[in-house]
């Protein structure tokens, strides 16, 4: 059981660190350590309310609801997603962080729910957003724009 835990918070930990690595890339300011901590804080959280829960209560007649945590994980991030979204010169800067940021938080708990295949296609889904389509909005949507 402690190296499937292990393996879980690894795993959640570079899949984080995979999306990071893309976002060190393009110099932004959250970076490795950030999703790494994200994704890993996430997983963790997941982790012991399942266990808590699977461990303490099962079959006991308690009220206790493993999702609460996946919710306080979301709400959670969000206000660390907040504090990087700024609106400076009539444009926003940090939504795309931000959003990263949150869907790192979700691929942590996916690891941390036992969600392997759906956290690596989801962290492959990231890159590829964050990395091919932010290169086709720059080179594509930008050029058609500074045309005008």
């Amino acid at each position: 059981m402690e190296i499937q835990i292990v393996f879980q918070l690894i795993l959640a930990t570079f899949l984080g660190a995979l999306i990071g690595f893309e976002r060190e890339w393009k110099r932004k300011t959250a970076g490795l350590q950030t999703y790494s901590l994200v994704a890993l804080g996430s997983c963790l959280f997941t982790l012991i309310a399942f266990q808590f829960f699977f461990g303490s209560f099962l079959g006991k007649d308690i009220n206790f609801d493993p999702s609460r945590i996946i919710l306080a994980v979301a709400t959670g991030i969000g206000f660390i997603g907040a504090g990087v979204i700024f609106f400076r010169d009539n444009k926003v800067e940090g939504l795309t962080t931000a959003a990263g940021l949150w869907t790192v938080a979700a691929i942590g708990v996916a690891v941390g729910a036992g969600f392997y295949f759906l956290a690596v296609v989801s962290a492959f889904l990231a890159i590829l957003i964050l990395s091919g389509l932010g290169l086709l909005e720059e080179k594509v949507i930008t050029k058609k724009l500074e045309r005008k």
